[in-house]
Parts: C-alpha cells; sequence; structure tokens
C-alpha cells in the first residue's frame, strides 16, 4: 500500500494510532543484540506461544486485525540496561522485569498480563529498595532520551508503530511545509555536529553539498562502521530504531538535491543489517522511499552496503571507497567528501546518530534543541558505559554531562577498587583521570586535555589496571586495523607497540619512553588520516597522566597493578604453607619443588624456581590455605 498524498499519510497514521490504542497490553521484549545473546528470542516465542494456548489474541504486527482483548507482543531495540537481560517491558504499567527465562512467561502472564499485578521477584532491586518503574530505575532517571526515545518502546521491526509513535512527521513537514534552505538553515541553527568524533557541524556540511547546482547526481551516505573496541551505540540505533536514522537521511536528501543515499554497515551487525533491510523494504511499499514521495515529486531510493570490519574505513574516504569495491585506503583532501565523494559526486556522510537527531531538530525546531546541552555543543550524546563499573549499557545524556555523572551517578561507582582511569574514543581517545571527573564531556573541553569523545565508548577503570598495559593493547588493535598506506602509520605504529611490548615484559629503558614520544608526534604529524593521526592517543595520553606506571615497569622491573606476568613474581609463603604438594603436582612448568625445610608436622615447605615459573597462576587457586601470592 503507497501513501500518495499528505492526507492519506495522516489517514494510515491515525489508523495505526487506533490500532496501537487497541492493545491494551504489551508486552515488549528486548531483541537488541545484547539481549538476544543472553536468550530472549526464547523468552520471546515462549510468550507467543504462551499467550496462544489460553486463548489471547496476540497482536505482533498493527495490520492485523485488533480488537480490544488483543496483547501485544513486541520485539523492541536495546533497553540500554544490557548487564541485566534479558529485558522485558509491561505497557501500559511501564515495569521491568529483568533476566527473564522462557519458564517466567507464564508467571509473568497470569499475574500482570491477567491480574495486573507486578512479579515481584522479576523486578530490579537495589541497596535494599525494589523499583517497579523502568523510569525510576537509577541508571535509567537520569539519562536524556532524544535518539534513543523509541529504543525498547516500541516494536522494532513495525514502521507502523513508528508511523504511531509520529514517525514520519519530520519528513511531512520537510516536504511540503519548508524549502531545502529552510531545512538546512535550520540544522544549521541548531548546530547539530558530528556524533561520529569529529564534531564538524552537519548543516554546514550539507549546506557544501547542495551549493553544488550543476551536480547531476549527489549521495547521502550513513557511517555505520562502528569498530571502536566496547562500542555499541549505533549498532543500537540500527537494531531498535531503524525508520529514526533513514527519516534523517531522507531529509537529508531533500535538503541537499540528493536522491540516493547509502547505508555502510559493518557485516559483524547482523542483526542491524537485517532490521535495516526489513526498514527499507516497508519504506518503499508504504511509498516512504522510492519516487514520488507521499505524492511531494520528491526521490530518495535507499541502498545497503556492508563492510568486512576495517577500522580504517570509519574514515569518509576510505568508507566510500569500500563502497565503490576499491580497497578501503583514505586519499588525500581536498577534494573533500563534499565536492567529490562517492562515485566522485557531491555527498553528504555522517553517521547513525548524527541522522537519528535530524528529525527531531526539524519537528521541534533549532531552539528546542539548543536548550539542551552546552554552548556549541548543543543536543545529547549517546555512551556505551563498560568496564569496571556497577551498572554497564548504554546511556544517552545532554551534551556537557561530566564524567563523575556518568561514572558515579548513572553507573552506580566501581564495582570493585577504586577509580584509575576512563579511556573515552577508542583507540583514537585517550585516557582520562580522576583530575578529570568534572570536566564537561563535550568537543571543546575533551579536545583542550588531547581526547576526543569518538563515537561513545567509555570504558570505566580501576587500580587493578595496567595503564602501559592498555596503550599496548591499543596500539596492538591500530596496527592491525592501519591500511598500510602512510609509511608513517605502517611503520611508527608497530615500532611503538614494539617498544611498549619490551616494557611490559621488563625490558624497557629509560629512553624508551622518549623514543616513544618522538615517534608519537611523527605518526600524528605526518599520517593522511583520522586513524593515524589518532591512534598514538592512548600511549601520549597515559605517558602524560600515569608516567609514574611507565618508569616502574623500566626501571624498577615492577607492574604497579599486578597485570605484566613478566614483571610478577609468584612465592610460597613458608610460614603458611603445610607441605600438602597440591602446587607441585598442578604446576604445568614443574617450577615447584619440595625443600629440605619442613612444616610443624613434618611435611616439606614447597618453594618456586622462577628460573622456570611460567607465571601461569595455576598454584594459586589450589593452595587450600592461601600461601601463594602474586608480588
Amino acid at each position: 500500500m503507497k501513501i500518495t498524498s499528505r492526507e492519506e499519510l495522516t489517514r494510515v497514521r491515525e489508523k495505526f494510532q487506533k490500532a496501537l490504542a487497541l492493545q491494551k497490553k504489551k508486552i515488549l521484549v528486548c531483541a537488541g543484540s545484547g539481549c538476544v545473546a543472553s536468550g530472549s528470542l526464547n523468552v520471546y516465542n515462549q510468550f507467543k506461544e504462551a499467550l496462544e494456548a489460553r486463548g489471547l489474541k496476540v497482536a505482533v504486527a498493527l495490520e492485523e486485525e485488533p480488537h480490544d482483548q488483543s496483547v501485544g507482543l513486541k520485539k523492541s531495540g536495546c533497553h540500554g540496561y544490557c548487564e541485566i537481560g534479558p529485558l522485558v517491558r509491561i505497557e501500559p504499567f511501564g515495569w521491568l522485569y529483568i533476566r527473564v527465562k522462557p519458564e517466567d512467561c507464564e508467571e509473568i502472564i497470569e499475574k500482570t498480563i491477567l491480574g495486573d499485578e507486578p512479579v515481584e521477584r522479576l523486578l530490579y532491586k537495589e541497596n535494599g529498595k525494589t523499583y517497579a518503574q523502568q523510569d525510576d530505575i537509577p541508571f535509567y532517571q537520569q539519562q536524556t532520551k532524544v535518539v534513543l526515545k523509541n529504543c525498547g518502546r516500541i516494536n522494532a521491526e513495525s514502521v507502523e508503530e513508528y508511523l504511531a509513535a509520529g514517525g514520519y512527521k519530520a519528513l511531512e513537514k520537510a516536504l511540503f511545509d519548508m524549502t531545502p534552505e529552510e531545512i538546512i538553515s535550520e540544522i544549521d541553527n541548531s548546530v547539530l555536529r558530528g556524533r561520529g568524533g569529529g564534531g564538524f557541524p552537519a548543516g554546514k556540511k550539507w549546506s557544501q553539498v547542495a551549493a553544488h547546482k550543476e551536480a547531476p547526481v549527489k549521495y547521502i551516505v550513513c557511517n555505520g562502521d562502528e569498530g571502536d573496541p566496547g562500542a555499541f551505540m549505533d549498532c543500537s540505533v540500527m537494531e531498535g530504531d531503524p525508520h529514526r536514522m533513514i527519516e534523517g537521511m531522507i531529509i537529508a536528501g531533500i535538503a541537499c538535491g540528493a536522491e540516493e543515499g547509502y547505508i555502510y554497515v559493518r557485516a559483524e551487525y547482523p542483526l542491524a543489517v537485517e532490521r535495516l533491510q526489513m526498514a527499507i523494504k516497508s519504506d518503499e511499499e508504504y511509498g516512504i522511499l522510492g519516487d514520488n514521495i507521499f505524492g511531494s515529486g520528491k526521490n530518495f531510493h535507499l541502498h545497503i552496503s556492508r563492510g568486512a570490519g576495517a577500522f580504517v574505513c570509519g574514515e569518509g574516504s576510505a568508507l566510500t571507497a569500500s563502497i565503490e569495491s576499491k580497497r578501503g585506503m583514505p586519499r588525500t583532501k581536498p577534494p573533500r567528501t563534499v565536492d567529490q565523494g562517492l562515485f566522485a559526486a557531491p555527498t553528504v556522510l555522517n553517521n547513525v546518530e548524527t541522522y537519528a537527531n535530524v528529525s527531531n531538530i526539524i519537528e521541534n525546531g533549532s531552539e528546542w534543541y539548543r536548550t539542551i546541552g552546552t554552548e556549541n555543543n548543543f543536543g545529547t550524546k549517546t555512551f556505551a558505559l563498560t568496564g569496571n563499573i556497577k551498572r554497564t549499557g548504554l546511556i544517552e545524556v545532554p551534551m556537557g554531562t561530566t564524567l563523575r555523572h556518568i561514572i558515579f551517578d548513572i553507573g552506580g561507582g566501581m564495582k570493585n577498587g577504586n577509580f584509575k582511569s576512563v579511556q573515552i574514543g577508542g583507540p583514537s581517545g585517550g585516557c582520562l583521570t580522576e583530575e578529570h571527573l568534572d570536566l564537561p564531556l563535550d568537543f571543546d573541553s575533551l579536545k583542550a586535555v588531547g581526547a576526543i569523545i569518538g563515537s561513545g565508548g567509555l570504558v570505566v577503570m580501576g587500580d587493578d589496571t595496567c595503564m602501559v598495559e592498555i596503550a599496548r593493547f591499543f596500539m596492538h588493535f591500530s596496527k592491525k586495523e592501519s591500511c598500510g598506506k602512510c609509511t608513517t602509520c605502517r611503520e611508527g605504529i608497530p615500532d611503538m607497540l614494539s617498544i611498549l611490548e619490551r616494557i611490559t615484559k621488563g625490558e624497557g629503558e629509560m629512553e624508551d619512553l622518549d623514543k616513544l614520544r618522538k615517534i608519537a608526534k611523527t605518526v600524528q604529524v605526518c599520517s593522511l588520516c583520522g586513524l593515524g593521526k589518532t591512534a598514538t592517543n592512548p600511549v601520549m595520553s597515559t605517558l602524560q597522566n600515569f608516567e609514574d606506571e611507565y618508569i616502574a615497569h623500566v626501571r624498577d622491573k615492577r607492574c604497579p597493578a599486578g597485570v605484566c606476568k613478566s614483571l610478577t613474581h609468584i612465592e610460597i609463603q613458608p610460614e603458611n604453607c603445610i607441605g600438602c604438594g597440591k602446587c607441585e603436582k598442578g604446576c604445568p612448568g614443574e617450577a615447584i619443588f619440595a625443600t629440605e625445610n619442613l612444616t610443624p608436622r613434618g611435611l616439606k615447605i614447597r618453594e618456586i624456581d622462577q628460573a622456570k615459573c611460567l607465571h601461569c597462576g595455576a598454584c594459586i587457586p589450589v593452595c587450600p590455605k592461601k600461601a601463594i601470592q602474586e608480588v
């Protein structure tokens, strides 16, 4: 059924809103990747089977004929609090059930769907308090949902529910009430900055592409190649609310005079690809994508291009080369992507979260958008909060929110030990310390301290983390992901990695620290693309903030965190040894032997030959008296 006019769009939306209202009870099973991995689809299938067995009408899709006894059963997007999944939200109550198993479905149906009572044992509990309402849980209560407002609240696989929730109203406004110039002006006035890490103003980029009046073809490209370790924000949007991103891309096409769009998404996101394919197909069937959208005379076609997981393809020119079936390598600039991008045509290239902001700005106005965030850093930012922290998951907060608020209020503080550092921006970012906890998280404040927001990964680390090993890990990642085009990146990053590996093995020298700084500066200045220019940030930030740890590794041959195995010693405390021999039997390196010294019971005390010790730690858990320790 194609929608061929604005009036028909209004009728269709009202029809779906009425159908949705007839579902008096709704079960929203989280079907984001995290909960799917925990078995949420088994929970969904069990709900469907159990509801039908009771003779209840199950409404999976809004196009089905509804009645007032329908129970809506939906696969929603990510709810955010991934570690307590599978998650199930019950409407109209707003109750959230955690760690739901298939065997819990009958009780939920009996007590909640039929009896309007919560299942107490499945509710979230913290510090002796039980939370029935999802929005009251501390993790959710302190967030501001703009981009993620539909994730976990509507069926992620249904354009009908997106329409019923007000979806494509911004597109309608852009088509019938605004000129392309007015659309760009609204985006420009909002000061929406690219959420992929660079923070370049989206309105300026759009206006540069729109200025190519003579260009026969232009393109709108979405960067969904989210490659930072620990980052899953764009993935969650593509899985949980794909139409919001698509709506932003169509509006960009109308504003810039482009009729073709590409979504570049990594093949490691199969669920995101599946949901995008479903969204595009349903949009084409309703006439939201294709020719003559809603009878407006405007056209926009959308395609999916799957990447092979190369981190460098997050860079604009490498990404467009990959879509063109070429090797994903960056090129020199100018010309810029806005002048010669995909297939040498003017191209708007933004990431998923940037496009997902567009519909809110067009519908509510740039002045509304500017009430969120801080000066020149308006709106919200999504973050993937992971690491040594009590509450991990996907969050959305106003730009300018401090690290302290995110880590200790939303995240609940440290899971173990004391706060030491937070890695922000992935391999291109830096490690911030306690002195940065009150730093506003925005593009300008982070740049001032040598870090970047990146795509939005936040990895929290405690005092049991070795910062030299963290730097080594990210340099190893960057070495593997470098395309090798630039000599400085191809040779410099492996050289830095080699130095870091020597340091973590206790073979480093003090001059190595100066070598790291010198090579890092060369790589940063001379590399062609953003990967090379920012790859050294983890090393430089850890050297700046944790130089004492480097010195301990080099001069004292000691890892303060006890992480670098080559710099740790495993010793048996003779006063605690009972001579049982369990450690000797379980040692794979045959490094433990019996001495002539005896325990009070006359058994031989064990000792470790440090020359043979493999530092594997296999002996530690088998000792019944905890006499074996890492020092």
